[in-house]
């Protein structure tokens, strides 16, 4: 029974910073490469970064590169993402999952609790 619970959103100005949390269960963490997606209103899952099993160097989709760093800790099954100099466009629901996907394809993939990030004036 997979958990993907993730928490740390809220209302940002352009150029402010938060740390979202992610915490999983219901399978092994340290088996699978993690990852952050967003959606905006009206859109579908846009991947935003991964990190592979042992950690270390998180990738990232070009619109957040330089901006946002992913993270993991294996003792408490819970990916980071800290994003800094936040714009705008990044207003979405941040969501984390275990597995990968891109346009449609993510229909098929179980979402869990996501957490809204907001960034306005």
């Amino acid at each position: 029974d997979v958990q993907l619970q993730a928490s740390g959103g809220g209302e940002v100005q352009p150029g402010g910073s938060l740390r979202l949390s992610c915490a999983a269960s219901g399978f092994t963490f340290s088996d699978y490469t993690m990852s952050w997606f967003r959606q905006a209103p009206g859109e579908g899952p846009e991947w935003v970064s991964s990190i592979a099993r042992a950690g270390g160097a998180g990738i990232y989709a070009d619109s957040v590169k330089g901006r946002f760093t992913i993270s993991r800790d294996s003792a408490k099954s819970t990916v980071y993402l800290q994003m800094n100099n936040l714009k705008p466009e990044d207003t979405a629901v941040y969501y984390c999952n275990e597995n990968f996907c891109s346009g449609n394809d993510c229909d098929r993939l179980y979402w869990g609790q996501g957490t809204q990030v907001t960034v306005s004036s």
